[in-house]
């Protein structure tokens, strides 16, 4: 088999500093994107692969100011927001409506969500993940939506967004994220009411995947695939989430073009617009369906595995042979993860297993919402191990290397019955389908 040389430490802390303080936020479609991607581009051709890029239309975040205040008995007070993306600003105009309380995981059960209509709506849950209650949800005609991410109770709101194919479907109202412990104060003292005053919103822009090629004996023969996205959620510089899936795509590049031969070729990308739930590499995947129902052997996907107390979790779509070879491979390096095997589309692997690929995602949690700091200003080079970072990467360059090398893989190319089934529902629930 062959072998690279160990990961460089140095060189994955440069790139991290790059992208999180020479760069930092790195919106989808937005100037600090487009910086990422000439970097992760001109970092990806000096290793020597071959590169192109694929660019993509995309709704980015356009914000210029964004003001909540809630009413309690006669006084207005001012709390921090964030606008999610894919949905509208209020024409820098304030927007007031009466306050209510919504327990989204219990209400939806209810027959009717009229109560809600010309209503601030607090609702609690991260993300609305049915097509239908979010219809339900439109239909009502709120006002507008305040969103508490319950997965962690926070003292600052963060940053996410409405799944783009929603929002396109069935329209959006103003909606923002609050922070946990400022609705919490605001049901435990009575608020009453609430007004919003967002200028800007999203406007067209373009996003794009920057895709390098290592190619194997046969050009045509099976594909191994590499990922990890560039962009960040709105006011976070995102070392973690996901400077460190971007560095170990670059260092992958710079370890695996160095091997002398291969038997398959290697294609390494870096996604862009994931925050907004895999956007780049759903469009890579409907772009390339093809080519990869015909040669996609595997995609293994990076995404936020840098934080320094936690554990490991590999979320696999495809055999279960696939699944116990990177497990174990991972663990022969000192990397132990949790599986799962379960569908998460929430990860851009899940567009490849949608086409059919056997795919996973590595990722790294610090408490059972996910990261304390995810999608959050504070998710900075402080929250990353660097030694710990190098070691996955090393792990992932031995196993790559080994897959391209072998005469037949040690699995199937293909998704098996059980979890295909769950898979169809969730793109065409999530994605809006082929």
């Amino acid at each position: 088999m062959n072998r690279t040389g160990p990961a460089s430490a140095q060189r994955i802390e440069a790139d991290l500093r790059t992208l999180t303080e020479d760069i930092g936020v790195r919106l989808a479609g937005s100037a600090g994107e487009q910086r990422a991607i000439g970097f992760v581009a001109e970092s990806l051709e000096a290793s020597g692969a071959r590169v192109h890029l694929e660019e993509f239309p995309v709704r980015e975040r356009n914000v210029q100011a964004e003001e909540l205040e809630i009413r309690v008995g006669a006084d207005w007070r001012r709390f921090p927001c964030s606008l999610f993306s894919n949905t509208p600003g209020t024409g820098g105009q304030w927007r007031e409506a009466p306050l209510c309380f919504f327990e989204a995981p219990a209400e939806y059960a209810r027959d009717g969500l009229s109560h809600l209509h010309g209503k601030a709506v607090v609702h609690l849950g991260s993300h609305i993940e049915s097509r239908d209650q979010y219809r339900r949800l439109m239909e009502a005609q709120p006002a507008f939506l305040l969103f508490v991410d319950v997965r962690y109770p926070g003292s600052v709101p963060l940053a996410d967004g409405m799944f783009p194919a929603y929002t396109a479907a069935l329209g959006a109202v103003p909606t923002i994220n609050v922070a946990y412990m400022d609705a919490w104060g605001w049901r435990k003292e009575g608020a009453e009411a609430a007004r919003l005053r967002v200028s800007g919103g999203m406007k067209e822009g373009t996003s794009c995947n920057v895709v390098a090629e290592i190619p194997g004996d046969d050009p045509q023969g099976e594909l191994l695939l590499v990922g990890g996205h560039h962009d960040t959620q709105a006011d976070s510089p995102g070392a973690d989430d996901n400077a460190t899936g971007t560095a170990a795509v670059l260092e992958l590049a710079r370890l695996l073009s160095a091997a002398p031969s291969r038997r398959r070729t290697l294609r390494l990308v870096s996604f862009g617009a994931e925050e907004q739930l895999s956007v780049g590499s759903a469009e890579y995947v409907r772009r390339h369906r093809q080519e990869l129902a015909e040669r996609g052997a595997l995609m293994l996907n990076f995404d936020s595995f840098g934080s320094h107390l936690g554990w490991f979790e590999l979320s696999a779509g495809g055999p279960a042979e696939m699944t116990a070879y990177l497990w174990e491979r991972l663990a022969e390096r000192g990397v132990h993860a949790a599986v799962s095997t379960g569908v998460m589309p929430y990860a851009d692997h899940f567009p490849f297993v949608a086409a059919g690929v056997p795919a996973a995602t590595l990722i790294r949690s610090n408490c059972k919402a996910g990261r304390f700091f995810h999608h959050r200003p504070d998710d900075d080079l402080r929250r990353v191990s660097l030694e710990l970072v190098s070691r996955v990467i090393d792990a992932s360059a031995g196993i790559l290397l080994d897959l391209a090398d072998r005469e037949a893989l040690p699995f199937a190319r293909h998704i098996p019955g059980d979890q295909a089934a769950a898979v169809s529902r969730y793109w065409d629930d999530l994605f809006g389908g082929w």
